[in-house]
């Protein structure tokens, strides 16, 4: 290229060898000329040699911080427990059950009672997504399930996050059973997201390989866009905001004759503001704004012959024109340019055709044909182009050997390819794995098993797997406890990056256990998790390139499985109702640490705690939410906690009708999510939405 050359498609800012756990997510990747990428995708080339080091820095205000998240993980559980319950249990709340208690299939990849559940899973249902207030998938991620964010910018700009302290590529990613993202990245595109076309979210928190595969070490993220069902119904809703944002979103569903069927489009834009802050370390500050365009379109199509037989076709779309700010480094004299308008062009696409049967009371199976796509093109006068494919077969049984004693047995296979300027090399990946899952109740106590192995084309043959079992001591109490072992894939930036990748490259792998309790009563809930996960043969950047571990001809280090990581932490959850008055509270502390250097992982804040207050008496309601994030190292310097308080307000003035409002981060703020990047300030909503069956 004539201004550069492209450097690493990246998601969190400026990338590191080792995004997946952390281990040197600041780094900037060495080859002949120094690069620096700035966004997902954006990269420029400098004329010297440089080699930048992540070095991390617990900052002072954290350490009590950490000190306390240490102690509540190695101090004993009967001690921990009562304690978070009795706080939790009168001051924390949320929703008001539901007449039906809701279902998950996160926990075992089979419909179970989320009460029952012995894993930790977060169920974020319809009602909260639409009445939340969140800004974007991540946020109600963040706010309901405990997950970092480390965004690059504000809404529609590059996202990374951490679910229990593992790293972007340690969390699979699904919507409605599709794995998605990019296979060169290891992670999904959550800004390519839109709220709209989502019905509800579960999140399994924890490893689980078991089930599902590589990359299941922090956990597992299911989406679920909306299905038709009942009578038909027709949604919609618009709205307008500061920094000229605006969304509109319409949906039709219903079911009738045997057919069901949902199709919604949404459109988003916002005009933002720069990315970058003034005065930035590597000189990419463009004062203009970086603003975002996003339209998404879904549609499932289901057709029931007979009763327990389903067969169905899904597809959705995402196309996101996102601005960011980057540089530019031409001859002759190689000085950054931060003039040109950068974009990140990405088209996402999931398209699955499916079949659901009852054979027999005992036999329940389901085949699923999927397709994703994830396509960006990054840049300012020259675009690079980073494409995903990504095939994916699934056959999956469910054997009720009898009642409450039932054994899942599935084969999934999944091919991947991808295509770049820089990938002309890089074969095909294949994974086929074989899994097997139990769950079993045995009057007050429950029983959960797995096992998979998983033959990979690139890395080998890895099996895994976890055993779980909870006790109920009352109608009200539940003990939990479980252990697992996970591994995470190295992506093919790790293994096929010229000048950079290795494809001897090992697996990182995972061993984790965890013990919890979870207190149910009438609309008051809570839950206490405590964990610790011990990660191997993390995935990193060696500097040494005469080192054994790259191969000859490499000048500035390579990629190879470095070190260590031991990520210990605590999770809280409480809910609770008075009346129209609900409460919500989620509470996570978190001690992640390389093992070899007892430095903290880059971008992992010691503490992140979510308080929500809602009052609906009918007609209409408000509503506050409290988010605090603890103080996270990044790069040379630590970066400081911060508060955000949101707000909002309905009033239903017609039963189909009503309008609302948010004001989001209402004390203005200024947020520093990634280093040298910046949050939007105070921003205020006014919409009006329609439903026709009503609110």
């Amino acid at each position: 290229m004539a201004t550069g050359a492209l450097l690493w498609e990246g998601r969190d800012g400026v990338r590191s060898a080792s995004p997946d756990t952390g281990q040197q997510e600041a780094l900037t990747h060495p080859r002949r000329r120094a690069m620096f990428a700035f966004g997902r995708g954006e990269a420029a080339t400098v004329r010297l040699a440089v080699l930048l080091r992540c070095m991390t820095h617990p900052t002072l205000r954290a350490l009590p911080r950490a000190l306390a998240s240490s102690l509540l993980v190695s101090a004993a559980l009967p001690l921990a427990v009562p304690v978070a319950f009795q706080a939790l249990a009168q001051t924390a709340g949320a929703s008001a059950a539901n007449a039906l208690a809701p279902v998950v299939v996160v926990g075992t990849r089979e419909a179970q009672p989320l009460k029952d559940s012995v894993a930790d899973v977060v169920l974020i249902d319809a009602q909260t997504l639409r009445d939340g207030g969140f800004d974007s998938v991540e946020e109600a991620l963040r706010r309901q399930a405990g997950l970092q964010i480390t965004r690059n910018g504000g809404p529609g700009q590059t996202t990374g996050y951490q679910l229990r302290g593992t790293g972007t590529s340690s969390t699979v990613v699904m919507i409605d059973g599709v794995r998605v993202g990019s296979a060169t990245l290891g992670q999904a595109a959550f800004e390519s997201m839109s709220l709209s076309e989502i019905d509800h979210i579960e999140v399994l928190r924890g490893p689980a390989s078991g089930l599902y595969g590589a990359d299941a070490v922090g956990g597992v993220i299911q989406i679920f866009t909306r299905k038709g069902q009942g009578p038909l119904n027709l949604t919609g809703h618009v709205a307008v905001g500061d920094y000229r944002s605006s969304e509109a979103d319409l949906a039709v569903t219903g079911a009738q004759g045997g057919f069901d069927y949902a199709a919604s489009l949404s459109h988003d834009r916002s005009r933002g503001v720069s990315a970058v802050r003034p005065g930035d370390a590597n000189g990419t500050y463009n004062p203009d704004d970086d603003g975002f365009r996003r339209t998404v379109a879904s549609a499932r199509l289901g057709f029931t012959p007979a009763a327990g037989h389903r067969i169905g076709v899904s597809a959705t779309q995402s196309r996101l024109n996102a601005q960011y700010d980057g540089a530019q480094y031409a001859a002759p004299d190689f000085l950054p340019d931060s003039t040109p308008d950068f974009r990140n062009h990405l088209v996402t696409r999931q398209v699955a055709a499916d079949y659901r049967g009852v054979i027999s009371p005992l036999w329940t199976t389901t085949v699923q044909l999927a397709r994703n796509t994830d396509d960006l093109r990054s840049g300012a006068t020259e675009l690079a182009r980073f494409e995903t494919d990504r095939n994916q077969l699934t056959w999956q049984n469910a054997l009720r050997l009898s009642e409450g004693q039932q054994v899942v047995l599935g084969y999934e296979r999944v091919a991947e390819t991808v295509e770049g300027d820089v990938y002309a090399d890089a074969p095909k990946r294949t994974n086929n794995g074989y899994f097997a899952g139990y769950t079993g109740a045995f009057g007050p106590a429950s029983l959960e098993a797995s096992l998979r192995s998983d033959h990979n084309s690139a890395y080998g043959t890895h099996t895994t797997g976890g055993l779980g079992a909870s006790y109920a001591l009352t109608s009200t109490l539940r003990l939990r406890a479980l252990a697992g072992t996970s591994f995470r894939a190295p992506t093919f930036n790790d293994l096929y990056y010229p000048d950079y990748g290795v494809a001897t490259l090992r697996p990182e792998q995972g061993r984790s256990i965890e013990l919890g309790v979870n207190w149910t009563s009438g609309v008051s809930s809570a839950s206490a998790t405590v964990y610790r996960n011990k990660v191997r043969n993390l995935i990193g950047n060696d500097p040494n390139a005469s080192g054994t571990s790259c191969p000859p001809g490499y000048f500035f280090g390579c990629a190879s499985n470095v070190s260590r990581a031991l990520i210990k932490g605590v999770s809280l959850l409480g809910a609770h109702r008075i009346g129209d008055l609900s409460l919500q509270a989620t509470v996570d502390f978190l001690d992640a640490r390389d093992q070899l250097t007892g430095a903290r992982l880059p971008r992992r804040a010691a503490h992140q705690e979510s308080v929500s207050v809602d009052y609906n008496p009918g007609v209409w309601s408000i509503g506050a939410t409290l988010t605090d994030v603890g103080a996270r190292p990044d790069l040379v310097q630590p970066l400081g906690d911060y508060a955000l308080l949101d707000l909002r307000a309905t009033w239903r003035f017609l039963p189909q009708w009503r309008l609302e409002t948010r004001l989001l981060n209402a004390t203005d703020r200024d947020v520093q999510p990634v280093r040298d990047y910046q949050g939007l300030g105070r921003q205020i909503w006014v919409g009006l939405r329609y439903d026709m069956k009503g609110f």
